[in-house]
């Protein structure tokens, strides 16, 4: 890097976790979401103004910084602001998807059911009209099941294209999204029974 390139602890910090990445370390994928989901959050939060939306956004961006590690160069730019970058292309992609779902006559026909895992993503939706309490249980996955399902659950992208994506092997993925979408449904029907009790 050139002049005034000196690097600051963190930026060495996070250009280690995208180095392990491109190896396929998953511990370092997790370390990177925890430092840097408060930025890249808000930063989407800001564009797209919607805070389910961002839940969404952000799970793609960092998907993204794990199929595209070997593409960063620091030469290029600082390991915060390549996250950034991507954070901000990626949520004028969602409001531009969003525009086109409300202009769709039947916006459901738009949502793809997941014909290979026990859990369909229309059963979740059902289960998940409290957005919060989704939003807990997809919290309370690990970052690697938490981003397989997002691309599942909300881009609708087949089992063979996430593989292809994340250079992960085909029955890896199925793995791991059919584990995670069992927490979820067994997180959000324990709160749907939890409220059904309280009433």
């Amino acid at each position: 890097m050139g002049e005034g390139s000196e690097q600051s602890p963190e930026q060495i910090e996070l250009q280690a976790l995208i180095e392990r990445m491109r190896v396929r370390d998953e511990a370092a994928l997790g370390t990177l979401y925890d430092l840097t989901l408060g930025r890249v959050h808000g930063l989407v939060l800001r564009i797209v103004g919607d805070r389910m939306l961002a839940e969404e956004v952000v799970e793609d961006v960092y998907f993204a910084a794990w199929t595209q590690a070997a593409r960063f160069d620091p030469a290029r730019g600082r390991p915060l602001g390549w996250l950034l970058v991507m954070a901000r292309s990626r949520a004028l992609d969602a409001l531009r998807r969003r525009d086109e779902a409300m202009s769709h006559p039947e916006p459901t026909q738009l949502l793809e059911s997941e014909p290979e895992c026990e859990v369909s993503a229309p059963e979740l939706i059902d289960l998940a009209r409290d957005n919060r309490r989704l939003h807990e249980a997809l919290v309370s996955l690990d970052a690697m099941p938490r981003q397989l399902v997002a691309l599942s659950f909300f881009r609708g992208l087949s089992h063979e294209e996430i593989a292809t994506q994340s250079s992960l092997p085909l029955g890896t993925v199925k793995s791991h999204i059919r584990r995670a979408l069992a927490t979820l449904r067994g997180a959000l029907t324990a709160g749907v029974q939890e409220g059904a009790s309280a009433s």
